[in-house]
């Protein structure tokens, strides 16, 4: 079987500032001595999550990352009639399954202070939970409630995929089966400021020239080289073994990733980008990224040609020096005659044996 999928990922993106630092400027990074502009791994991973191609591809199979799910408890015991005293007490026991409470006095007493990511199985498992304590049964403490309502392994694909850490009950933490890599410029970038104004449209001529409002906003442009790698043993195992599932959602995950982008001032520069370049790769080989075809920028009038000439003579020459490392590929690009589609790249991820794990 194939066991890894290794995706490299070409995309252009302009004018722009998708992921922005504590100033507000594009996140960036120093690579071979100059600038990139860089988007974090979290604003990706978030970006494909809730990109319809994902999200509307697996209904009912997404996990919810929240402070909130006690209020959501407390709310359906509100519902069946439970006074608000009960509702509350119960939920923030339930709730502290999830992760530590916040303190009674807390305008939200029914959050938990970290975001915690739960299936859709986990939410039902907690309302189940709720119920039974409102008619009355006792219900176990600390570690042995956590195991009422917590699980190993279930049907959501996105906790599946990105793992989740739970610091207090550490034995349902789940590794991720999907590592995705920071995305960076494969050339030298000028991160530039937008002096902009805004105009007071009721402002009379009489009173004064002067705008109504001035600020600057950082900005860039670029190819972004993204890496992500999918574990397909694992990514079967954090599902409980639903192959079909699985197959359906490294389907989803491709469709997404080619098209989703961070929402950081998308509506002031309309940066709805798709990938101009999509190397897919499948085998059993020890991943590799192609990240050092870059660690010299590339130059020249097309950088997305020059991009895509560099990672290819990066990967040739990893296969000169270590052999050929992956079984089968496709390859999407933009305007060439022999591309793949993305329907043919995400039908080819799933493809293939996937182990049904014991």
């Amino acid at each position: 079987m194939s066991r890894f999928l290794q995706l490299h990922i070409l995309t252009p993106y302009p004018a722009s500032n998708p992921n922005r630092d504590d100033l507000g400027r594009p996140k960036t990074v120093t690579l071979g001595g100059v600038t990139r502009m860089r988007i974090s791994s979290q604003a990706i991973k978030r970006a494909i999550r809730t990109h319809p191609a994902f999200a509307l591809a697996l209904t009912d199979h997404v996990g919810s990352r929240t402070q909130r799910l006690g209020l959501e408890v407390q709310n359906h015991l509100l519902a069946q009639g439970a006074p608000e005293a009960e509702a509350l007490t119960y939920a923030r026991e339930i709730a502290g399954a999830f992760g530590k409470i916040k303190s009674e006095k807390d305008k939200d007493p029914a959050y938990i202070e970290q975001l915690a990511f739960i299936s859709p199985q986990e939410r039902a498992l907690a309302f189940d939970l709720a119920e039974r304590k409102l008619k009355g049964e006792k219900l176990p403490k600390d570690k042995e409630l956590a195991r009422e309502v917590l699980l190993k392994a279930d049907g959501a694909a996105d906790i599946a995929m990105f793992g989740r850490m739970l610091a207090d009950s550490p034995e349902f933490n789940r590794d991720a089966a999907v590592q995705v890599a920071h995305a960076f410029t494969t050339a030298r970038v000028s991160v530039e400021d937008d002096f902009y104004t805004a105009v007071d449209d009721l402002k009379r001529a009489e009173e004064d020239a002067g705008a109504g409002f001035i600020g600057e906003s950082g900005f860039g442009a670029g190819i972004f080289y993204l890496y992500i790698c999918v574990d397909r043993v694992l990514l079967a195992e954090n599902l409980d073994g639903d192959t079909a599932l699985a197959q359906r959602s490294v389907e989803a995950l491709v469709r997404a990733a080619a098209v989703a982008s961070p929402s950081g001032k998308k509506n002031s520069y309309a940066n709805h980008v798709r990938a101009e370049f999509i190397l897919a790769e499948l085998g059993d080989g020890q991943p590799r990224t192609l990240a050092g075809a870059f660690t010299r920028p590339v130059s020249g009038d097309d950088h997305t040609a020059a991009s895509i000439e560099a990672l290819r003579a990066k990967r040739d020459e990893f296969t000169a020096a270590y052999g050929k490392d992956w079984s089968e590929e496709r390859v999407l690009q933009v305007g060439a005659s022999d591309s793949a589609t993305l329907d043919d790249l995400a039908r080819f991820a799933a493809s293939g044996h996937w182990p049904v794990p014991e």
